[in-house]
C-alpha cells in the first residue's frame, strides 16, 4: 500500500504541479484575454531556454478547450530558431491563472500567472518552484515603471532576482524581417 501510495503521488505530482508557497495566482483571470503572443523579456535561465534571444511565446485554443502553447527563440549560436509545441489547462477554476503545461506527454510544470496588468499588456509567472520566473509583455518593452514594480514582487515572493536574464528583445527578427 505504501508502494502504491508513493506512487499515485508521483503520478498526481507530474500531471499536477504544485504552486510554490506564499505564491497566490491571479484571481478574475480571463484566459480568452491572455491567449496571443507575448515576448518574454526575463526569465531566470534553465537548459530549454539556454542562451535564446527574441523569445516569445503564443497562446491559442485548442478544439477541445485546452491551449496550444508555442515557444520559439533564436539561437544565435546555431543562426536558428527554436520552436516547442506544448498544450496547457487550468487547474484550480477557470478565472484562477494557475495552469498546469507540457512539452513532454504527462509530465507537466506549473505556470501561474502572479501578476497582470489591468488590460493584460505584461505578465509575470512563477512555474511550480521558484527558479522558474518570467516577464513577459505583448511588445518588446515594458511601460514605465512596471519592471522596477515586477522585480519587487518577484523579490517579495522570494525569487532570486539576481538570476534574471534579461532578454534581447528588439522587434526585429535575424532574417531583418519584423516579427
Amino acid at each position: 500500500m505504501g508502494l502504491a501510495a508513493l506512487a499515485g503521488g508521483a503520478i498526481y505530482a507530474a500531471r499536477n504541479p504544485r504552486i510554490p508557497e506564499g505564491v497566490h495566482p491571479v484571481e478574475g483571470f480571463d484566459l480568452d484575454r491572455y491567449l496571443g503572443k507575448w515576448y518574454e523579456l526575463a526569465r531566470i535561465e534553465h537548459s530549454f531556454e539556454k542562451g535564446l534571444q527574441r523569445t516569445q511565446a503564443e497562446y491559442s485554443r485548442r478544439p477541445d478547450g485546452s491551449v496550444q502553447v508555442i515557444n520559439r527563440g533564436f539561437d544565435a549560436r546555431r543562426g536558428e530558431w527554436k520552436v516547442a509545441h506544448g498544450k496547457a489547462r487550468p487547474t484550480i477554476a477557470p478565472n484562477v491563472a494557475a495552469l498546469k503545461v507540457t512539452f513532454f506527454g504527462p509530465l507537466y510544470g506549473g505556470y501561474n500567472v502572479v501578476a497582470l496588468g489591468e488590460s493584460y499588456q505584461w505578465a509575470m509567472v512563477i512555474g511550480s518552484s521558484l527558479e522558474h520566473c518570467w516577464i513577459l509583455s505583448r511588445t518588446p518593452t515594458l511601460p514605465d515603471g512596471v519592471e522596477g514594480r515586477l522585480v519587487r514582487q518577484a523579490e517579495r515572493l522570494g525569487v532570486d532576482t539576481q538570476k534574471l536574464v534579461w532578454v534581447h528583445q528588439d522587434g526585429v527578427n535575424p532574417t531583418g524581417s519584423y516579427s
